[in-house]
């Protein structure tokens, strides 16, 4: 494992595969975020009514669940994370303060809402981002922050908040980073194996997971009418909204990562089914960009009429679409 010198910031469209590509780059093993995306199975969608967030409203997810990423790529490539998490708040921040002094590059679980880089409308209380730590100066973390152009800093005290922030998905101190990484990683038949196993995930998870999840958001919708108050509905759709397009990369921005994931295994592997289902994902990725937008504005947009019928044929068309790939995908599993 020949780790650089100094840490390469880059910009990424998740974080936390972002996060895990960017540490498994720093220690050498060139590769990229979709690839990540890919080979740890990310892909997935869940609609859980039964299950409330912060305000009330129930859990949309686009992709597997938060660490799932972490887990995966160690199992998928046989490298091996050093994984903490922390009851005593004091400890979990000197180790911090020690692995940042020794210049060891760690990813940290976050509230975005105690974050103060980020533009103070996009501080929600999610507790599920990651960001990257690659060193202490002047008694602030030197913080590589994702979806952000330059590298940050942050306050021990400002740090320490967003680690051990309370609610869903609470951080608990959450950091890690990576100690073995084979010399040699044949990605090809694991690519497969990563196929199969999303493949899997998405056709056969019954609702309200997968493919099924999907329809059976898209018929929730469809039956809100009169059930629920106009405010509660577009509450509502403001927030899958803000879960898919703001939150992280969202419904869309999974499916073109993935996309350019089976776009790469096609350049490796010269199936053409995987560039045929590399169109068709993209596809899927601009149908849910279409649906999040009636949805935004019927949100934003106070005097728009409420069409949930409309809304929820936008969300089967995304459906279809992602069935339609994953079909194309079942014949080389």
């Amino acid at each position: 494992m020949k780790i650089k010198d100094t840490y390469e910031h880059r910009t990424y469209a998740h974080c936390e595969t972002g996060t895990v590509t960017s540490l498994l780059r720093h220690h050498g093993l060139e590769i990229s975020e979709p690839m990540v995306f890919g080979l740890a199975s990310g892909m997935m969608f869940a609609f859980l009514p039964f299950v409330k967030m912060t305000g009330g409203m129930p859990v949309v997810a686009y992709r597997s669940i938060p660490k799932s990423i972490i887990g995966g790529i160690q199992r998928r490539l046989g490298v091996k994370f050093e994984v903490r998490k922390y009851r005593d708040e004091v400890k979990a921040m000197e180790e911090l303060s020690e692995l940042a002094d020794k210049k060891q590059v760690v990813g940290v679980q976050a509230s975005v809402f105690w974050l103060p880089f980020f533009p103070e409308e996009m501080r929600i209380p999610f507790n599920a981002h990651n960001i990257v730590i690659f060193g202490k100066e002047n008694g602030e973390y030197l913080v590589s922050e994702l979806f952000i152009e330059e590298t940050t800093r942050i306050k021990p005290q400002d740090l320490q908040n967003a680690r051990f922030a309370k609610g869903i998905m609470a951080p608990k101190g959450f950091m890690y980073y990576p100690t073995y990484i084979p010399e040699k990683i044949d990605l090809n038949p694991l690519i497969l194996k990563s196929i199969k196993r999303t493949n899997f995930m998405m056709l056969s998870a019954p609702a309200p997971c997968g493919v099924r999840g999907i329809f059976y958001l898209a018929n929730y919708l469809e039956k809100l009418g009169g059930k629920k108050s106009e405010k509660y509905i577009r509450s509502l759709l403001g927030h899958i909204t803000l879960m898919q397009e703001e939150v992280g990369t969202g419904g869309g921005g999974f499916r073109y990562m993935y996309a350019a994931f089976l776009e790469e295994a096609y350049e490796r592997l010269e199936m053409p089914v995987l560039q045929d289902a590399h169109r068709k994902m993209t596809e899927a990725g601009t149908l849910w960009r279409n649906f999040a937008l009636v949805c935004a504005r019927t949100f934003k947009r106070k005097d728009t009429e409420i069409d949930l019928p409309h809304i929820a044929n936008l969300l089967r068309m995304a459906g279809k679409a992602e069935k339609e790939v994953h079909l194309m995908l079942r014949k080389i599993s």
